[in-house]
């Protein structure tokens, strides 16, 4: 008994700087394993603050745009190279509004760029109200009529919104028909 007493204390004591590693791997990996889940945290707050700054920045873009409004339909090149004095004379036959003071325009223009060729479908035009009222009184009756006719035209008016509003509107889309059904607003 005591030889083998005296094999496995040699064992033993041999074994132990391979022990030692071991026991400074697992320390290791305790440690880059703490620093993964400090990073997992800090990236997690991260990704809500990321959200909450992303939905602050919609929101000021809407709010910059409110006095935005887009004319879809109109003939390239029919506004001439005054768009504010051919939106100015459109509008109020348009929509049959009388409008006092005058509209008047922060600026109006083309959006995007020229398309190549014949294109059939126009460029929006985007113009930019001096005043809010003016904005929504031809929104609401844009809503009321839907498509105006210019000439042989169908010309829509709609809000100016920005990207991450549009998807979500264009999302909501879908429900629309039921929320309808079911009477709510």
């Amino acid at each position: 008994m005591d030889a083998s007493i005296t094999s496995l204390t040699l064992e033993t004591k041999s074994m132990r700087p391979e022990i030692a590693g071991f026991q400074s791997r697992v320390t290791g990996l305790e440690q880059r394993m703490g620093l993964v889940e400090a990073q997992t945290t800090m990236s997690r707050d991260r990704d809500q603050d990321l959200l909450y700054l992303r939905s602050k920045l919609t929101g000021m873009e809407d709010r910059s745009w409110r006095d935005n409004i887009r004319l879809h339909g109109i003939p390239e090149n029919e506004e001439g190279v005054d768009v504010q004095s051919f939106l100015r004379s459109i509008l109020p036959k348009l929509t049959s509004l009388d409008f006092d003071p005058l509209i008047e325009f922060q600026r109006a223009h083309r959006v995007g760029q020229k398309r190549p060729g014949n294109s059939s479908r126009p460029r929006p035009i985007i113009a930019c109200l001096l005043r809010h009222n003016q904005t929504r009184q031809i929104l609401q009756a844009a809503r009321k009529h839907g498509p105006f006719q210019l000439d042989q035209y169908d010309i829509r008016i709609t809000a100016d919104y920005s990207k991450e509003r549009n998807d979500c509107r264009k999302a909501f889309l879908a429900l629309r028909p039921r929320l309808r059904q079911l009477e709510i607003k």
